[in-house]
């Protein structure tokens, strides 16, 4: 599956600290990520991580043009509350088209986790639920 990863910047410790605890399940799957976010993880990991723009300056967007092309399988983006972004219509419009193309997509540890645990077990594969193979 094609996973992508972003992390605002109060955030990317805790995606971080997610990727390391569960690297052997990520590193069966294709990880992409915004530029700063994939750096750092693929530093503490060791992770292949397709490095897209940082998310100021197009990374998000780069990930939406892909969900919208079904080129990616599962959205983990962990967002700072708490932090107004200038870019936050640019992540209104990514949750979106998860929403539209069935992408699933976690904005928190917890959600994160049960959606990796599902991923590792097998369940996620929506791609045969909305459009089963004959």
């Amino acid at each position: 599956m094609n996973i992508a990863l972003i992390a605002h910047d109060a955030k990317k410790e805790l995606m971080t600290q997610l990727c390391i605890a569960y690297c052997g399940i990520l590193s069966k799957h294709k990880i992409c990520a915004t530029g700063t976010t994939g750096k750092i993880v693929s530093e503490a990991t060791g992770l292949d991580i397709f490095r897209f723009l940082s998310g100021s300056q197009g990374g998000d967007q780069q990930i939406a043009a892909r969900i919208a092309c079904n080129e990616i399988d599962l959205l983990i983006i962990f967002r700072d509350p708490l932090t107004p972004k200038p870019h936050e219509p640019d992540e209104a419009n990514l949750l979106r088209l998860c929403d539209v193309h069935n992408v699933p997509v976690a904005t928190n540890i917890a959600t994160a986790e049960a959606l990796i645990h599902s991923l590792n077990r097998g369940d996620l594969d929506w791609r045969d639920i909305v459009n089963p193979k004959k």
